[in-house]
């Protein structure tokens, strides 16, 4: 970095800035732990039998407990992509309004989720239910180590509860489908063939009001040779929209390639790939009792509010711990 010729590439030198950044956030809080706990012997042994000093102590000992916990939180976010930033897109399952309304509120809880973990949502696309919620909804999350923490939260989501749509107040079940894929940059191993590209314009869509787009500048982007699909209509411009599609693009790609590696190495070695996607990993129930439970875990919690308000931490920590 302090070579005179650093910044004459610039994509380069971006990525070296943020290799240094993760770096740093791996290294400062080990070495600030250390030093904390030297200084806390060094106090214990000047305690005399003081009882106040050494509550004091005790004190200080659980918080650097709680410190090092997360250490070994981050230290097993060490895959490729945990330190990305994260396309996380929601789908209603069957059952019409239901199932919308469900979707809005897990679009809550991780909006909920990024305000309280220092990240930034954004949303690229999304298209409004008939009578309420999202028919689903694509978004981009930015901040230290965003995929790491949500690519657990992958597969099919239930919502068991009495609904406030049915006048005769009975119990219904929702589904809503997760997806998460890591934001990939623009120098990864996947080309795209400007050919092989169907782009469609057309006007964005929405609720209407004073900011409605008036303007064809939403853009649909379909990648023929695989089928795969993407759209974004929520950007100021079509070229705005057109970059963001391919973005998407390029990361589901990606997905989508190192899945069919994982098939071939699980057909050689004639191992049972565990399918996230379309499976049921958490359940919501609100009726007749208050719980959430994460299947692959079992872990649970009474607490559901909490959870709704975008308390993910018992799950994702969970999940992240059990992962070999």
């Amino acid at each position: 970095m302090s070579s005179p010729n650093f910044w004459d590439n610039p994509t380069q030198a971006n990525k070296l800035m943020r290799e240094l950044k993760y770096l740093k956030s791996c290294a400062e809080p080990l070495e600030r732990s250390t030093n904390r706990l030297a200084d806390i012997r060094e106090l214990s042994t000047l305690s005399q039998g003081d009882e106040e000093f050494f509550r004091h102590v005790e004190e200080e000992l659980a918080n650097l407990e709680s410190e090092v916990g997360k250490l070994e939180l981050q230290s097993i976010l060490s895959g490729p992509f945990d330190a990305n930033n994260v396309i996380l897109s929601i789908n209603a399952g069957a059952g019409g309004t239901e199932s919308c309304d469900w979707a809005n509120m897990l679009l809550r809880m991780y909006n909920r989720w990024t305000e309280d973990n220092h990240c930034k949502a954004k949303v690229l696309d999304i298209l409004a239910g008939e009578g309420a919620g999202i028919k689903n909804v694509t978004l981009s999350i930015e901040g230290d180590m965003a995929y790491g923490y949500l690519k657990g939260e992958k597969g099919v989501h239930r919502l068991v509860r009495i609904s406030p749509f049915d006048a005769n107040k009975r119990r219904h079940t929702s589904f809503a489908s997760v997806d998460v894929i890591p934001e990939i940059e623009e120098d990864a191993e996947i080309t795209i063939n400007p050919s092989d590209l169907r782009i469609d314009i057309f006007r964005s869509s929405g609720p209407g009001g004073q900011s409605v787009n008036t303007t064809d500048s939403a853009v649909r982007m379909m990648h023929i040779p695989t089928g795969i699909m993407v759209q974004c209509q929520n950007e100021r411009s079509q070229l705005q929209n057109r970059q963001m599609a391919l973005k998407i693009l390029r990361a589901r790609l990606y997905a989508l390639k190192r899945q069919e590696q994982e098939e071939r190495m699980a057909k050689e070695y004639g191992q049972k790939q565990k399918i996230e996607w379309g499976s049921q990993i958490r359940s919501y129930v609100m009726h007749p009792y208050s719980m959430v439970k994460d299947h692959r875990t079992d872990v649970q919690t009474s607490n559901v509010t909490k959870v709704m308000d975008g308390d993910l931490s018992l799950f994702i920590e969970a999940y992240l711990k059990m992962k070999p």
